[in-house]
């Protein structure tokens, strides 16, 4: 590891140290770790500048005096942590094997107003420069307020540090991809679907597994790369998806050569190891699968004009089976 990349763990580290033991990030009148009891809350918090918010799903086995993963899940652009929690259901499966769900909101144009996908859109600064990203071109610091929601969560419950974990949706995919580097001292794995690591930062701090999900048909974010078009308006030029798996494998030092770990029914899963610390890269793709959570059909009352933008969903798999059976694999040495 280069002196640089200690350097910086250390000052992320002993940030989120200084911040829970100050305690200037807990929300007045909110329960205290332990009080908690099954079921879903709401917590605000200061950071950069802003007043966040995040759910948080309890699960039935919670114990404080048991140490307990946390699964962080960001929504893409335009979402809610509410939505996200519907459409990945990522409080089911924590209420299933014990583990905290977490949900940040994004940021919005307007904080006063509720959040709304096509006039009050909540976004991530995923660190890609782009115009069209409202969090982006607000310079939001969102690592910021990932680095305070961690030490609020570690002052509210008994958390396992040895197995924290964050997953995205497009452009909360490309926010974990930066938090997968900035917050790696933190991290045991990444999974990230349908987004872009916009970053060229050519090193990790500490070995963070990855695993990424994308559709062959996905037109926000087009497997081979090229222009990206929301009815006649452009959005610009993503790279190839296989741009981003490279990255991460020769950040972790990971053998060229994948294998096939999964084929059938048009999805392809292969992984590339043994890389850096028992850390990996894994990749699946899904034929057919639009810009959508892999597994989640939209219900009937959702507007048809979302197809037309977004493609087709699919249930042939269900990311999020499968990315926790890879989150368990996976824990901080």
């Amino acid at each position: 590891m280069a002196r640089s990349d200690r350097a910086a763990s250390r000052i992320v580290r002993n940030r989120v140290v200084l911040l829970v033991g100050v305690g200037v990030l807990l929300m007045a009148g909110c329960r205290q770790p332990g009080e908690e009891i099954a079921g879903n809350y709401r917590f605000r918090i200061q950071a950069g500048g802003l007043e966040r918010e995040y759910l948080v799903h309890v699960p039935p086995q919670y114990s404080p005096d048991r140490p307990t993963p946390v699964v962080m899940m960001f929504h893409g652009g335009g979402g809610t942590a509410q939505s996200a929690m519907v459409e990945t259901k990522w409080d089911t499966k924590a209420a299933q094997e014990g583990f905290l769900a977490v949900f940040p909101e994004g940021s919005r144009p307007n904080p006063e107003r509720p959040a709304s996908f096509l006039e009050n859109p909540q976004t991530w600064n995923d660190g890609s420069g782009r115009e069209n990203v409202g969090a982006v071109q607000r310079n939001v610091d969102d690592v910021a307020f990932i680095t305070a929601l961690l030490a609020d969560i570690m002052a509210r419950f008994n958390v396992d540090r040895r197995r924290i974990y964050a997953v995205g949706f497009s452009n909360g995919g490309a926010m974990v991809f930066r938090l997968g580097r900035e917050l790696s001292s933190f991290l045991a794995a990444i999974a990230c679907v349908a987004a872009t690591d916009w970053l060229d930062t050519p090193e990790v701090a500490t070995p963070v597994a990855m695993l990424y999900m994308t559709g062959t048909a996905d037109p926000l974010n087009p497997i081979d790369g090229g222009e990206v078009f929301i009815g006649q308006r452009s959005y610009g030029v993503k790279p190839p998806v296989q741009q981003s798996i490279d990255k991460w494998v020769e950040m972790l030092g990971c053998p060229a050569d994948p294998i096939t770990i999964y084929a059938s029914d048009g999805v392809l899963g292969v992984t590339y190891r043994p890389c850096t610390e028992e850390s990996e890269v894994v990749l699946y793709t899904i034929d057919g699968l639009g810009h959508w959570w892999p597994g989640w059909i939209p219900p009937k009352e959702y507007p048809s004009w979302l197809r037309d933008i977004f493609g087709e969903p699919s249930d042939k798999i269900m990311a999020t089976e499968i990315i926790w059976e890879f989150f368990r694999r996976h824990q901080k040495k």
